[in-house]
């Protein structure tokens, strides 16, 4: 990999991402990050031509199959070796504001903080959502390697030591290629959701069952205005209504499952 794109010098910062089977967003993505100095990407055996993308952008590409998301970030951030390192989604996308402003901030010595928040924008269904819960959304992306750490388990988000920043400018999250999308993902989300749960030790709650996804409507597509976001917007939150209730099913059939295999009755 060349040192300089064009005439721009590579930000010495180290960007990861993970993918698996993500041939649908991952060269926009790709594209999107030759500003960095290094691109570390680990793969998870994807069957669909991902892999062979990702060789055209890095020689710093890895397989390894998928353990948990804390697990498989922190693999990957520890391949990194710049003092700055930022993680992506391989359906995200880093546009040209956002990359001039972390140089400045980079080349400005990041201004005694150890980490930055981002706020992304989502594309759904042919348009930028606008409101409810999935816009202003964000978390740390950017952070010095040596202060931030993965923690959690599904959710799994960053934790870093010290003074946090915030950019101004957005990343772009490329969501669900269609509703079918959307659905599978949910239903393998909110598996991976309910076991957390179990593991936790968080008993089953018919209340959380039953009204937590009426909360969730509540506030995201009423007091958010998720309703302004027209028919998407209608169907964000249903379907995140879905994911609450499935979720918490999904945790009470765990707790049916295992008495069932203590009784010997399966």
């Amino acid at each position: 990999m060349n040192e300089k794109q064009g005439m721009i010098e590579k930000i010495p910062v180290s960007v990861y991402v993970l993918t698996t089977d993500n041939r649908r967003t991952i060269e926009r993505c790709l594209r999107s990050l030759t500003w960095a100095k290094e691109l570390v990407i680990v793969d998870s055996f994807s069957q669909d031509g991902t892999y062979e993308i990702c060789r055209q952008y890095t020689d710093k590409l890895y397989q390894r199959k998928w353990t948990d998301h804390r697990d498989q970030y922190q693999y990957a951030a520890d391949l990194t070796t710049q003092d700055w390192v930022m993680f992506v989604d391989a359906d995200e996308e880093i546009p040209p504001e956002l990359v001039e402003e972390i140089r400045r901030e980079i080349e400005g010595g990041g201004k005694e903080v150890n980490g930055y928040f981002v706020y992304r924008r989502t594309y759904y269904l042919g348009r930028w959502i606008q409101y409810g819960g999935w816009y202003p959304d964000g978390e740390i992306r950017l952070y010095r390697k040596n202060k931030g750490r993965w923690e959690g388990g599904l959710h799994a988000k960053l934790v870093v030591e010290g003074a946090i920043g915030v950019l101004k400018n957005q990343y772009l999250h490329y969501t669900y290629g269609n509703i079918s999308d959307q659905i599978q993902t949910i239903d393998r989300y909110s598996s991976i959701a309910a076991a957390d749960l179990y593991e936790s030790g968080e008993k089953f709650s018919l209340f959380k069952l039953l009204f937590h996804p009426l909360f969730r409507f509540f506030k995201e597509y009423l007091w958010k205005s998720g309703f302004r976001d027209g028919l998407p917007g209608l169907i964000i939150i249903v379907s995140t209504m879905f994911y609450v209730f499935i979720k918490y099913a999904k945790r009470w059939e765990l707790t049916i499952s295992k008495e069932e295999k203590k009784d010997g009755t399966s």
